[in-house]
This record gives C-alpha cells, sequence and structure tokens, in this order.
C-alpha cells in the first residue's frame, strides 16, 4: 500500500479534527488517469503517486530500480505528466465556498478544474490551497481535477538560461548528476548524489482534497502550530527548567474567521488517560486565517519526555477547540510531549575551564537541562519514490535504530521534510531528529520570488512537525558554511563579501525570524556544519552572527562541530588523523551491499565487483553531469573499496565466482566497520579530553537503493557489519584499544555515556590465534579496576607492542572483556544496571594474522528460536551470521569473536517473513578464516 494513502493517519490523525458542516472529500486512491500527450501513453493513474510508478503498475517500464534503470527511464523525467480524475461524486450542490487541498505537489504543477485554470505551483515541499468555487459553479458536466507536471530537469535548465538568473563561480555548485537543481524548491537528490540515482520524479506525490462548506462560518483546519516550552525560553539559549510550561496553540484554517473567538484546551496523559490541563485558552488572536491562544502548566506537573536510554516517552494528548461564543466550530488533538531540547552553542565558562574543558565554544545538545552524548546517524530518503516508502518498513528501520542504541537522527538537507507519521514513530521510540530545511552544498539565489517561495515552505512545516517531541533541532542546510563559502572563497575571492551576503540574507536574515515566530522551544543554527556565533540580536539585520573561522589560529581552542572524510585508505585507522571537535556531525567510507540485495536489483551475469552494471550503480564519484557512462569516476570509488580491503583484510579468491563477488562484498564491509568503530571510539573518547566531544552522528544510516554507499542499513532492512558494530560501540559502557601503527604504542580507556559514575572492571586476555594463552600474558595485567565519570572517559592501560612478550605479533590476539556498573539515566530502579562488552586487539591488520580454521558449528533451536555458534578449535574473528533473502530482521549481536570453546547463543528478531519460517535452514556462519579459502 502506498505511504500517502496514509495520511488519514500521517497527519489527520496525529492532526484530528471535528468540524461541523463541511463536506471534505479524500480525492487519492485510484479513480486517475496518467497521460502524456507527447509519448501518446495514457495509463491508470493514483494518487498519492508519482509517473514512474503508475507506468510501473501498468507495465509500461520495469522496476525503475532494476539494472541501469535509472540510466534508461531518463526519458521519464524529461517529459511532461498529466494527472486527470475520474469524475468527482459526493459534491454538495448549495456549498458556500470550495478549495482543492494539494499537501504535496511534485513540483511544478499547472492546475484546472471543470476544464478552468485554477492555478500553478513551483515547490515540492508546500501545501498548496485553491478556491475552486466559481470554477464548480460554472462548471460544464461532471467536475474533475487535472494537474499538469512540467519536466523539472527542464525547468531548472530553463531558469538558469534566463539572463537576469543568479550565477556563481564556476567549480562551488555541488553538481551530481543533472544541474541546476538549485533554482527548484525539489528533492535535491533528485538531481543526483553520491549515493543515489537521479530520476527526478514528478506527480502528487501527497493526498489531495476537496473541501466544500456549507455555512460561512464553518472552519477547516490545514495546519497548526503546537509549541511547548519552558517560561521565557528563546531558541538560543538554556531554557530555566524552574519555570512553569506553556502551552501555545496556534490553528491554521479555512473559512470566515469568528466573530466572537476563544479557544479551550485539554491535556490528558496518554497512558493513564488522566486530566493534566483543561479549560479557556488565554491571548487568544486572530491574525488572517490563524487563530492562537496559550496557557500555562505547572512546572513539575508533567511527566516529561525522554530520548531512549534517558528515561521514559511519556505523551499526551492535547485537544484545542476553537469555538465562537457558544457553538464549537473545530477541535484538533495532537500527541505531544513535554521537554526541552537546545544546542547549546554558547562560549565555555569559567566553570567549564576549572574542569579541564578547553576554550572556545560548546557545540552540544541538552535535554531537559542535562547534556547527553548523542549517538547515531544521518537520515536520507528511504526511497527515491516517496510515495512507495510504507509505515510498516519505516517501523522496522526506526526499530533498527533504537536496536543500535541510538538516540538521534540527522535527518540530511536536500531530501524531503519527514511525515508526520515518521516523527510519530521517532516520539514513541524516543529518536530525537535534528532536521533540516531543504538546502545542501550549493549556494542558494536571493531574489525576491524565491525568498517568498522559501518562507512559505519554512512557515508551513516549521509549524506541521513543531509539536513532536522528537524535533530536536532546525538547521537551515548541509554544509553550505563549512563547505560552499570556502569554496566560493577560492574559487572567486572577490565576490566572496557578496556570496556571504547572500547566504545570511537566505539562512539567517529570512528563515531564523521565521523559525523564532513559529517556535519557542527549538534552536536553529545556518548550516549543519558550523563553528557557532558570535551574537545573537533578533533586531539587527543580521540577527546571528556567524563564526566563519574556527579560530584555529589559538591552539587548544575548540569551536563548532566536524565533517570529515578521507578516502586515502592507508591512514584510515590513524586515530591521529581525525579531527578535534565538539561533535561529530558526518564521517564514513563507502562499502558494497551484501550479496542478497545485489541480487534484488542485477541479473546475475553481473555478480562481479567490476561488472558494469555494478560499476555504473556505484554513484561515487558522481559523473557531475548527465552522462550516463561514468566509468571513469565510478572507477576511482571502486578503487578505493579494493585498495582498503587489500590493504587490511585477506583478499578473496574463491573458485565460485559468485561466492567470490560475495566474499568481496563483505570484505568492503569489514574496512568500512572497523574504519567507523575506530572514529567512534575516538569521538567517544573525547567526552572525556579537553575538547569535551559529546556527538557522534555517522554517515549514513540506510540506503535509498541497492548500491555501494556508506549505509549501515541496506535498502530492504538488512544490516551490514557497520549497524552492528556502531550498535557495539554504542553501547553505555564501552573499553577501546588505541593503536598507533607506526610508533607501537597502545592504550586502553573505558569510556561511558551514563549520567553517574560506573565501576567495574576490565579482562586482558593474551592468546594466540589457536587460543592458547601467550606465557604470563605477554606482560599484560590480566585485570584492571576502573572508575569512569558521568560522560567520561578513562585510561586504564597503557604499553607499546615492542615491550610486550610476544612470541610472534602475527599469531597474537588480545581479549578485552568489561563488566561495569552503573545506573541508566532517569531508571526507574536504583539497583545499578550490569553492562558487558567484548572487544579484541591484534598487533598486526587482520591480513597479516596467522588465522587458523576454528572450525565453527551452528545449531538451530526450534523451540527457544535460538542460534548457537560454536568455536571448536582455534580464535574466531570476525564471526558472521548471515540470513537467506525473504526475511528481514537482525540478530542480537554479529561480527564478534569468539576463543576456542566459547559458544554464543542468539535471536534473530523478525521483522518481516516472507518465507513461511524457512528461512532458518538458510542461515549460515563464517569468519575471517573463511575469507581466506577457495571455496
Amino acid at each position: 500500500m502506498y505511504l500517502w494513502n496514509q495520511l488519514v493517519l500521517a497527519v489527520f490523525s496525529s492532526l484530528l479534527q471535528t468540524t461541523l458542516g463541511k463536506n471534505v472529500l479524500d480525492l487519492s486512491g485510484d479513480g486517475w488517469t496518467v497521460s502524456s500527450k507527447t509519448l501518446n501513453i495514457s495509463v491508470p493513474g493514483r494518487v498519492p503517486s508519482q509517473a514512474h510508478l503508475d507506468l510501473l503498475a501498468a507495465n509500461i517500464i520495469d522496476e525503475p530500480y532494476y539494472g541501469l534503470n535509472d540510466f534508461n527511464l531518463r526519458w521519464i523525467a524529461d517529459n511532461n505528466w498529466t494527472y486527470t480524475s475520474n469524475p468527482i461524486d459526493g459534491l454538495l450542490s448549495n456549498s458556500k465556498s470550495s478549495w482543492l487541498v494539494f499537501n504535496g505537489l511534485d513540483t511544478f504543477t499547472t492546475i484546472e478544474f471543470c476544464g478552468q485554470f485554477i492555478g500553478t505551483t513551483n515547490n515540492q515541499f508546500r501545501q498548496y490551497i485553491f478556491d475552486i468555487s466559481n470554477a464548480l459553479e460554472h462548471c460544464n458536466g461532471p467536475p474533475s481535477a487535472s494537474l499538469e507536471f512540467g519536466s523539472a530537469i527542464r525547468i531548472a535548465n530553463a531558469i538558469a538560461a534566463e539572463p537576469n538568473s543568479q550565477k556563481w563561480p564556476s567549480g562551488v555548485q555541488g553538481t551530481f548528476e543533472f544541474p541546476n537543481r538549485w533554482y527548484i524548491r525539489k528533492e535535491q537528490s533528485d538531481f543526483g548524489w553520491d549515493w543515489g540515482p537521479a530520476f527526478s520524479p514528478a506527480g502528487p506525490w501527497q493526498n489531495v482534497y476537496l473541501v466544500q462548506s456549507e455555512r460561512e462560518e464553518d472552519l477547516y483546519v490545514v495546519n497548526t502550530g503546537f509549541d511547548i516550552y519552558r517560561k521565557d525560553q528563546i531558541n538560543h539559549l538554556a531554557p530555566d527548567q524552574s519555570q512553569p510550561w506553556v502551552v501555545n496553540a496556534s490553528i491554521d484554517y479555512l473559512g470566515s474567521p469568528p466573530r466572537h473567538p476563544s479557544m479551550s484546551i485539554e491535556i490528558k496523559d496518554l497512558e493513564s488517560g488522566k486530566l493534566l490541563k483543561s479549560g479557556s485558552l488565554d491571548n487568544v488572536v486572530v491574525s488572517g486565517q490563524t487563530i492562537t491562544g496559550n496557557t500555562m502548566v505547572d512546572a513539575d506537573a508533567p511527566s516529561l519526555w525522554w530520548p531512549t536510554g534517558m528515561g521514559k516517552q511519556s505523551m499526551y494528548n492535547v485537544t484545542v477547540t476553537i469555538q465562537n461564543e457558544d457553538q464549537n466550530l473545530v477541535s484538533v488533538t495532537k500527541r505531544t510531549g513535554f521537554r526541552t531540547i537546545f544546542l547549546n552553542r554558547s562560549n565555555i565558562t569559567d566553570e567549564q575551564l576549572a574542569k579541564g574543558v578547553a576554550p572556545g565554544a560548546n557545540w552540544h545538545f541538552e535535554v531537559n537541562g542535562h547534556e547527553f552524548y548523542a549517538k547515531g546517524s544521518n537520515l536520507i530518503p528511504p526511497d527515491a519514490f516517496w510515495s512507495r516508502v510504507t509505515e510498516a518498513k519505516m517501523q522496522r528501520l526506526f526499530d533498527a535504530v533504537v536496536a543500535g542504541n541510538q538516540n538521534m537522527l540527522r535527518v540530511w538537507a536536500s531530501g524531503a521534510y519527514l511525515p508526520d507519521f515518521m516523527y510519530d514513530l521517532a516520539d514513541e521510540r524516543g529518536v530525537l531528529l535534528w532536521s533540516e530545511f531543504q538546502f545542501s552544498d550549493a549556494l542558494y539565489p536571493t531574489d525576491q520570488p524565491f525568498l517568498d517561495n522559501v518562507a512559505a515552505e519554512v512557515v508551513y512545516n516549521v509549524r506541521r512537525v513543531n509539536h513532536h517531541p522528537s524535533l530536536a533541532l532546525w538547521a537551515g542546510g548541509n554544509e553550505i558554511e563549512s563547505l560552499e563559502l570556502p569554496s566560493a572563497k577560492q574559487h572567486d575571492p572577490a565576490s566572496y563579501a557578496r556570496l556571504v551576503g547572500d547566504y545570511e540574507h537566505l539562512f539567517i536574515s529570512l528563515i531564523l525570524p521565521l523559525v523564532y515566530e513559529n517556535s519557542r522551544s527549538i534552536s536553529y543554527m545556518p548550516s549543519s556544519t558550523n563553528n557557532g556565533f558570535l551574537e545573537v540580536d533578533l533586531s539587527a539585520p543580521v540577527p546571528m552572527v556567524e563564526r566563519y573561522d574556527n579560530g584555529t589560529e589559538e591552539k587548544g581552542h575548540y569551536y563548532g562541530d566536524t565533517d570529515y572524510y578521507n578516502y586515502d585508505s592507508s591512514v584510515a585507522f590513524d586515530f591521529t588523523g581525525y579531527p578535534v571537535g565538539r561533535f561529530a556531525n558526518e564521517f564514513g567510507y563507502h562499502s558494497m551491499p551484501s550479496l542478497q540485495t545485489w541480487q534484488q536489483a542485477v541479473d546475475d551475469q553481473d555478480l562481479h565487483f567490476n561488472s558494469s552494471t555494478i560499476m555504473l550503480r556505484n554513484h561515487h564519484y558522481p559523473s557531475n553531469s548527465p552522462d550516463t557512462h561514468n566509468y571513469k569516476n565510478s572507477s576511482m570509488g571502486m578503487a578505493e573499496m579494493t585498495l582498503a580491503v587489500e590493504r587490511y583484510y585477506p583478499i578473496p579468491n574463491k573458485q565460485d565466482s559468485v561466492a567470490n563477488f560475495s566474499a568481496w562484498c563483505h570484505a568492503t564491509q569489514l574496512f568500512q566497520a572497523d574504519m567507523y568503530k575506530s572514529e567512534i571510539q575516538f569521538y567517544r573518547r573525547g567526552s572525556g579530553m579537553p575538547e569535551r566531544q559529546l556527538g557522534a552522528l555517522y554517515w549514513q544510516l540506510e540506503d535509498i537503493w541497492q548500491a555501494p554507499t556508506w549505509a549501515g542499513i541496506e535498502y530492504d532492512g538488512r544490516w551490514k557489519v557497520l549497524h552492528y558494530v556502531a550498535r557495539d560501540v554504542f553501547q553505555p559502557v564501552i573499553v577501546s584499544p588505541f593503536w598507533n601503527s607506526s610508533t607501537g604504542n597502545l592504550s586502553i580507556y573505558v569510556t561511558s555515556d551514563l549520567w553517574e559514575t560506573a565501576h567495574g572492571t576490565v579482562t586482558l586476555t593474551w592468546t594466540d590465534l589457536s587460543g592458547k594463552p601467550i606465557p604470563e600474558n605477554a606482560g599484560t595485567p590480566l585485570t584492571k579496576q576502573f572508575s569512569v565519570g558521568a560522560l567520561n572517559t578513562t585510561s586504564i592501560y597503557e604499553t607499546n607492542v615492542a615491550d610486550l612478550s610476544l612470541p610472534n605479533t602475527k599469531d597474537a590476539v588480545l581479549v578485552i572483556d568489561l563488566t561495569a556498573r552503573g545506573r541508566l539515566p532517569n531508571a526507574e530502579s536504583k539497583t545499578p544496571s550490569t553492562f558487558t562488552q567484548r572487544n579484541n586487539f591484534n598487533p598486526v591488520f587482520p591480513k597479516d594474522l596467522a588465522l587458523k580454521d576454528p572450525e565453527l558449528k551452528l545449531s538451530h533451536d526450534a523451540q527457544a528460536g535460538t542460534f548457537t555458534v560454536e568455536a571448536q578449535s582455534a580464535v574466531s574473528l570476525y564471526t558472521w551470521l548471515d540470513y537467506p533473502a525473504g526475511v528481514v530482521g537482525y540478530f542480537e549481536d554479529n561480527s564478534f569473536s569468539l576463543l576456542p570453546g566459547e559458544k554464543r547463543t542468539l535471536r534473530f528478531v523478525v521483522q518481516k517473513d516472507e518465507t513461511g519460517g524457512k528461512w532458518v535452514d538458510g542461515v549460515t556462519v563464517r569468519s575471517l578464516w573463511d575469507q581466506t579459502t577457495k571455496s
């Protein structure tokens, strides 16, 4: 079922409304025709949808994701497509007024009703409302709607070719495949990105409604802005947690403004049904088509909403009713929560300096007055075609996020603003969503029509999602301040000041006030990677003065968050080269998806590493043009993965070509996971270092299709090695070895993100690869006791590999087992929890190890629903349980080490099963040893 068929749940379930005298017709579903006069094509259509999907349903095209269809189907994006409804039944004969309400049209649309021109659209992210009363009154014949969608590719090029169109220095704008995306308000990644295709779809991607009123006083709600914040709170300052709560309700409606308006509110605990607050709202104001009022709630009255791992996700239903004298006109119910979330970019205080924090500025999040370590990843669009993103698939994805010990996702710019139901899922699971406006890797126009278009987009979306407690931040865009402006300065120094002014005009002078006017509860920053601000003056023409230089000339000072990529794999594990900052919001390296995922999208004959299809589905590096034969750039990305494997891991050389391809894919995932593990451990260790580093969000959470990408979860939900390894190093208390391969220095740290001190023991066991203990434990203590402070780290052991009594560094492994006791934040029980983790260290890289066959044994207990893995004869490194196609889920642990005689018993969490349970017969196990074998 298409997602947008469910927007009655996504929008009108989180925005329930009761109205009198309204006739609301949902025009979604079948009953449409999609046609192209130029191509002489006409097929059945549906709403919500996009042209590609309706052509697929009519068997005009194959699955767009198969083979090289992202190139072969370019003709669809090059043409216009018209959606025409069947005659519309159920209309009132005596309506006072009638409107068409579009929640999302992608993107350039000419709208007719009853054959009469109604209006046009030019923004994928806006809600559009058109009065069709006159057209309906003069309708000849059965009423119907027609939506003609223009080719966004052609329109963007036409805008760029206009003599007065804004221009930028050559080499600055981020072109991936189709150019000129920055001129239009459409999902920017529709024009290509280095992890996805360039389909540039068109169509009614969200629901369509026809709304009629019988009386002038009837109201219909089109959007709301519910805001919950502490009294006197302002977006860029830390809220006072002792202050009472303000609940502000602002409702946008269709209809005539009430002559004697009033508003009432009822707030009920979602779990118990207990009434928290009821009564009339104060300060009721009608402005245009919006009515606003507010009330106060005692400071400690509500139960707080907390992110996962920090407490309960307490939520409330808030019902607001608009009244005119004694008559209820409309009621709206939304589910929300009481919490404060604040991005602290203030200067380091004297108190922090006294605790050893380096001078500079903060850059971290605080929830309900508590700083915490943000652990997570970056969310990209889950599909190139939003209208086939199902709620069930997103439930599986968010469950994987929580299972992966992640508490924050950065909703990356240049996808689309998430639908309400995805925020609902995040609310329920306690996942914070750092959300961004849809601008990325380009400089954007500042002409007045463009600014007006953006303003409407910003206001609509800020108001729409503001009630969600998972909403953590609004950022103006991605990498504009850290990448685009420096690039502009390099390419055209003379124009730099003007370009900075344009940037500030759009992202600070325009967007910042719009956020502040519609939300007191959410912080805003102009660009995702930045060095904080110098001052904020909301009355100034540029109300936030950004710190464009990070102050690196001041030794030992730290400002801002970091964005780091280095595709020279020879330095991948050199942690001395990782950036030192307050927060890491992007970092990563690409890998291949699994064989099972490749088989969804390519023919069997293409299942080898450098087949034409595999290479051309790799969009790193992008072609920077519409060229469909990007072998040169693609080969560079393929070479990066190949070199990474060859430098560090056994090189697969299996006799069966498909098995060899699968082993190569797995090897690229091993490198990717190890590199991310190295970085995450480094960043987490920074919580106790002078930089006071408090966040690691890796690039990226999931795939948009089946291809080589940076993702940890493949397109259908299958976990790569990365997601398992990230889950392990995102545990609350971890132990991490830091080895400098150049000097031989080895240090081991325990890191905790608990809010209280944790205590425990680390066991350090040296064995050879057959599992025999190395005499005298190679000079290393068998155990180390530790105490680690709240949000902190501590060193427990330091040595140099040369100083250890290791007979053969190629035949040695240090097994590091941690057991810790500590209390989770806001835990209901006073009894501390127990945390365990295993890590290991090899004094050489995996390719140089004298591996031995661990003779892994796998058994399945059907009654218990568990799998048991045993290493029978040697140490098993990178022990990997795999499962066949047809089922989606994850093992409780994976990619772990086993000593000889050790057993691990694990469950597989089934999220979706199309095999009738037969998948259990296809579960296999392998280790690093198997990468060296011929079979």
